[in-house]
């Protein structure tokens, strides 16, 4: 990819399907342009707020073939692109859909998603990084996110790099949020060096 609008809609568009208990897991083109967490998203990337932008990345998402989407009524739907998803959609398109339980939108109380720390915490987004918050997002527990860019900010070391690395610690460890007392440097290291030992394979005779 190297429109960072197909990026960010892309990977929201993932991220909008994990959220709603709908089967199969689609969010409209109406909910995706209504989303707040989306347009600011898109706005770091782009300059500013700009439905085009939503529509450009929309576009190029569905000419790949990452998303799929169908007509049913009023309504496009909008879903990642599997083999049951295409069939579902299809369906769908030809009986029709009433939603009776619309997404939710990011905006309001919702917790903030990993753009939006990002953004709130250290700048711009850039396609690179999408990429690289999009993949932290998949491999780490939701709860361990905002807690990462809240230490990290705690420490004035607002960069990626340094959450990315408390969350591979945490990977490790266990997330040190959750503990009474955070060990020193020096106890860290050691149990590090204890759980390498047990983890290393032993030679065969």
């Amino acid at each position: 990819m190297t429109d960072a609008a197909e990026l960010v809609v892309t990977a929201y568009a993932f991220f909008a399907a994990g959220r709603t208990k709908r089967q199969p897991r689609f969010v409209t083109r109406r909910e995706l342009a209504a989303d707040a967490g989306l347009l600011r998203a898109l706005a770091g990337v782009s300059g500013g707020v700009d439905h085009e932008v939503l529509a450009r990345g929309l576009d190029l998402a569905l000419r790949r073939g990452t998303l799929v989407a169908a007509t049913a009524g009023d309504e496009e739907l909008i879903a990642v692109n599997t083999p049951a998803n295409r069939h579902a959609l299809q369906r769908l398109a030809a009986e029709g859909v009433e939603l009776t339980a619309p997404l939710p939108p990011a905006a309001g109380e919702a917790a903030p998603n990993i753009f939006e720390l990002y953004e709130a915490n250290i700048g711009s987004l850039t396609p690179l990084i999408a990429e690289d918050l999009r993949d932290a997002e998949l491999r780490y527990p939701e709860a361990w996110i905002p807690e990462a860019f809240h230490e990290a900010a705690e420490l004035n070391k607002r960069s990626w790099r340094y959450i990315e690395t408390i969350l591979k610690r945490w990977e490790t460890e266990g997330p040190s949020y959750e503990k009474p007392g955070r060990d020193s440097e020096a106890e860290w290291l050691a149990r590090r060096y204890r759980e390498g030992k047990e983890r290393a394979p032993t030679s065969r005779s």
